[in-house]
This record gives structure tokens, sequence and C-alpha cells, in this order.
């Protein structure tokens, strides 16, 4: 696989609009060609028989399902309200009306 040129990289620059100077396109020319080659690595790894993941370890909810149960009454919830209208909490307007 032929590496990332310096001509490349400044090329990528100017799309970015980043002024790099001629050091930063040689670091960053070895920078890139690096990950590119990680990546290549990794592609090589998965093969048809590793079936695509979200996560590496089987997750499975933990969540209790949901059961009716007695709560509080309109009444209750809003006793300790300083202000209530139509069985709801009354706050003071923070938005304007459109």
């Amino acid at each position: 696989m032929p590496g990332i040129t310096r001509e490349e990289v400044a090329h990528l620059a100017r799309l970015a609009r980043l002024e790099l100077k001629d050091e930063e396109l040689d670091h960053f020319a070895g920078q890139l060609d690096d990950i590119i080659g990680a990546v290549a690595r990794v592609s090589e790894v998965a093969d048809q028989d590793v079936p695509p993941t979200s996560h590496p370890l089987p997750l499975t909810n933990v969540m209790r399902p949901d059961v009716v149960r007695p709560s509080l009454t309109p009444q209750e919830a809003l006793s300790g309200a300083p202000a209530q209208e139509q069985q709801r909490f009354k706050v003071p307007q923070i938005l304007g009306e459109e």
C-alpha cells in the first residue's frame, strides 16, 4: 500500500483551510500513514464468520417490567405546591407566547 505523500497532506490542509509548515506536512504524512495502516489491519481481522455487533459483550435489558400500582392522587401530589391550576403545578411563564 503506498504511503500518504506530503502533497496529499498539503491538499487536505488546503481543503480544511489549515496552514501547515513543511516539517508539519512531513510529520502528519507519517501519522496519517500509520493511521491508515492500523485501519487496514483491523479490516483484515473482520471476516465473514464474525457477526457485526454494537457491543463486544452480550447485553440484556436490566429494567423491570412496568407494573401498575397505587400512587398519589392528583390532590395529594399538588397538596404542597405553592400554586396549582386545573390539577397541574402552576409556574411562572419563562418563554414568550408565539
